[in-house]
């Protein structure tokens, strides 16, 4: 995998709700209304994902996230969760470019996920990314902002995620935004064997 925008918990899908503890790619990478508006710049805006951007999100998907990729059925599945358990966003540019934007006829620059859990406190990342064409424009501290207030909205006192360790530029997002790093899953992300640093952020503070 690239030390991009792009961060995430590997497999267990049901993903991440399916993988509840494989998780989060974030870095340059809600229900309705939860946090969608603007953000990551001009031109940019966060909307909850519909089952209409899964052509462009499946296509970013493969492109990055080559080894591992969520299938069609994966992601149909998710955002199909009710709102109390998954939130899933795109974030859409105006400028739309690349030959992601271009196959689905509107620009989808990134999409995020998270998961509540149900009757709890605690919520997880599941995935962020970001089109390479999109990275340093904010797009990727727009959704995991979006995503954390989307847990502040629903009670949750506390995000996890996963990252892989060879990630620098997602742990640098993270723990910028307040994670704090608490732990390692050796050989987590496979078929590469990377470790998976794990974090924390305490959403009280």
């Amino acid at each position: 995998m690239m030390t991009g925008w792009q961060d995430r918990r590997p497999a267990a899908r049901p993903d991440d709700a399916a993988r509840p503890d494989d998780a989060a790619r974030p870095d340059d990478a809600v229900r309705p209304g939860d946090a969608a508006g603007s953000g990551g710049g001009p031109g940019t805006l966060l909307r909850p994902m519909l089952p209409a951007d899964l052509a462009s999100v499946l296509a970013l998907e493969h492109e990055l996230f080559p080894d591992d990729p969520w299938s069609a059925q994966m992601f149909a599945e998710e955002v199909a969760q009710p709102p109390s358990a998954r939130l899933y966003l795109v974030a859409e540019a105006d400028d739309a470019s690349g030959p992601v934007a271009a196959a689905a006829g509107h620009g989808v620059a990134g999409y995020a996920g998270i998961m509540f859990i149900p009757g709890g406190v605690q919520a997880d990342v599941l995935t962020i990314a970001v089109a390479r064409a999109y990275w340093g424009r904010g797009i990727g501290s727009a959704l995991l902002g979006a995503l954390l207030q989307a847990a502040v909205s629903r009670g949750c006192t506390e995000v996890f995620l996963e990252v892989r360790q060879d990630n620098q530029r997602a742990r640098g997002l993270y723990l910028r935004r307040g994670f704090e790093e608490i732990g390692v899953r050796r050989g987590y992300y496979q078929p590469s064997g990377v470790d998976a640093i794990v974090m924390r952020k305490d959403l009280r503070r």
